[in-house]
């Protein structure tokens, strides 16, 4: 699967749970960079960067402390991560500072639920 397959499937995931998509985000930090986000995802008044890692290899924690530094300085909390799966210690630190960490699996196994509803 790649990720222009599992971009769309994440934001019909979130769409479903009735968040408002907004894809290819860009926010300015307080740092000044720019920062691009795959998906922000808003549902009243919380909004959350979503990251879609469509890889063949495990993310590790050097991925997962990037988004959050990234999430960070444009002022968003608590990100979201998709991917196929993640190092303990991406897990760990994810734990740690509330990043919410989504499997493909998951993701496909929510579309088949839905669909026989």
């Amino acid at each position: 699967m790649s990720e222009k397959l599992l971009l769309p499937l994440t934001a019909a995931f979130f769409e479903r749970s009735g968040y408002e998509i907004s894809f290819n985000a860009q926010l300015e930090g307080l740092s000044g960079l720019l920062h691009t986000f795959d998906i922000l995802i808003r549902k009243e008044n919380a909004e959350y960067p979503v990251f879609v890692k469509d890889w063949n290899r495990t993310v590790g924690v050097d991925i997962i402390i990037k988004m959050d530094k990234a999430a960070s300085d444009v002022g968003l909390s608590n990100p979201i991560i998709v991917s196929e799966r993640f190092s303990p210690h991406a897990k760990a630190y994810s734990n740690r500072r509330h990043i919410t960490l989504m499997s493909k699996r998951e993701i496909l196994a929510s579309k088949r639920q839905y669909s026989k509803k």
